[in-house]
């Protein structure tokens, strides 16, 4: 008998655990599952998303993707643009964070929302405004050249358009990171920094054995995401450079608009992110497989 009423029990804890999770599942299987599957189906068509003709073509979009050098260069520059975006993105939050934590507590909130106002800002805004800003007769242009004799194409040049865009990024995101760090260096305990005071651990001798270590599982989170940040550019070459000069600052997702809605061939747009997500899993592993093994490294 008490089997049979804990075994009832268990059946209506499960049934509404399941009601409890269900939101989330519907959720998941809409907006996860569905488009996955349809992506992977669509992924070996030949559609231009408006004929009722949807020719099967197996994984021929995946062979004509990697032939083109727009493709190629996407992939590339995803790492071009993941190492610069995660150091300055790292360095300046951190900076950021430490500043902000010496401050009195009193303006430490103002403080803290202001780095945070650039994240809140409008990417299509802050891209138009750089635009200007660079654009041959801007007053900053016209000052170099009348002072200086410098007459720069600033998103002709490979170079000077792709760390337009990386510094762009980085100021738009180090606020946001510094929140995340200023928690976790508030977080070190009263006794820990005491005891640096006595044994006179202080400034970059503290920052580098106490600090860093001390906030070491924060760091790895703010690596993480600012490695998955740096695959999901889209905003800023697009309204730019349009993915230029000569592919340099090129991104996946600005490749997948432009074939599946542009050219309108929808396979090869749905190829390219399967791979791009592909991509994004392998390297996000391996990131993370590196800072966990740190992290083991200092007890954490």
């Amino acid at each position: 008998m008490m089997e049979k009423m804990n075994n009832k029990k268990n059946y209506k804890a499960n049934i509404m655990g399941w009601l409890l999770n269900s939101p989330y599942i519907i959720y998941s299987v809409v907006f996860f599952l569905i488009p996955l599957v349809w992506a992977v189906w669509l992924s070996t068509m030949n559609w231009n998303l408006m004929s009722q003709n949807k020719i099967f073509v197996g994984i021929k979009n995946f062979k004509q993707m990697f032939m083109s050098a727009k493709v190629r260069a996407a992939f590339f520059n995803s790492f071009r643009y993941l190492v610069p975006i995660v150091i300055l993105c790292l360095v300046f939050g951190l900076l950021l964070a430490l500043l902000v934590s010496n401050l009195p507590d009193k303006i430490k909130g103002v403080v803290s929302v202001l780095f945070f106002v650039p994240y809140l800002i409008s990417g299509v805004a802050t891209s138009v405004v750089v635009r200007y800003f660079f654009s041959y007769n801007s007053a900053f242009n016209v000052f170099l050249r009348n002072q200086f004799h410098y007459d720069i194409s600033w998103f002709q040049n490979p170079t000077s358009a792709f760390w337009i865009i990386v510094f762009l990024i980085v100021w738009k995101m180090s606020g946001y990171y510094a929140l995340f760090l200023i928690s976790a260096i508030e977080g070190v305990g009263v006794d820990i920094n005491e005891a640096c005071e006595l044994d006179g651990s202080r400034g970059f001798h503290k920052l580098i054995h106490v600090t860093l270590p001390m906030i070491l599982p924060t760091l790895t989170t703010v690596i993480v995401l600012a490695a998955g940040l740096a695959f999901g550019i889209y905003t800023e070459p697009y309204l730019l450079t349009g993915g230029g000069p000569a592919n340099a600052t090129t991104t996946w997702l600005l490749e997948i608009y432009n074939t599946s809605f542009t050219s309108f061939k929808s396979g090869e747009g749905a190829a390219m992110a399967i791979v791009n997500a592909v991509q994004i899993f392998i390297t996000l592993q391996l990131i993370t497989f590196v800072l966990n093994k740190l992290n083991k490294k200092f007890g954490w």
